[in-house]
């Protein structure tokens, strides 16, 4: 029984801080997604001209974002009977987000006037191999120019 009642405790914890630290998070997204605004991003294909640019650089922004414990579990649960894991697509979410912004921020600060052809790689760490809370990776990386 007591085991019972930990796990229940870890549980609760986990999902009300959970829930803090995600509303946290797409908080600051928010903010900074409108001071970002500015900053154009274009995609451009194989035998489409580029834009008059002087400069171009390659810029990268990296993000790693952990699961809290609550969403450990459902995803543990969601493994049984298939499907969609709807408590991970926000960890996808937040993390795709924050590795853009962080490409955009540092474009800014570069003196950007356009970003061309974000990419983005993702990559799962952590989790049943090692014993531990899965983490995911996200990479977004494009070329500024200015």
């Amino acid at each position: 029984m007591e085991e019972l009642i930990i796990f229940v405790v870890l549980l609760s914890v986990g999902y009300f801080f959970g829930v803090l630290a995600e509303k946290k998070h797409y908080k600051d997204i928010q903010k900074r997604e409108q001071e970002t605004l500015s900053l154009a991003i274009s995609s451009f294909g194989a035998k489409q001209p580029l834009p008059q640019a002087s400069e171009s650089q390659l810029f990268v922004g990296e993000v790693v974002i952990a699961s809290d414990y609550f969403k450990t579990f459902v995803m543990a649960l969601r493994n049984l009977w298939g499907g969609r894991v709807l408590s991970y697509e926000s960890l996808l979410d937040r993390g795709r987000r924050e590795a853009l912004l962080r490409v955009k921020e540092q474009a800014i600060a570069w003196g950007a006037t356009e970003v061309l052809n974000i990419r983005y790689e993702t990559s799962t760490i952590g989790g049943k191999q090692q014993g531990g809370i899965g983490a995911i990776e996200i990479i977004a990386y494009g070329t500024a120019i200015r």
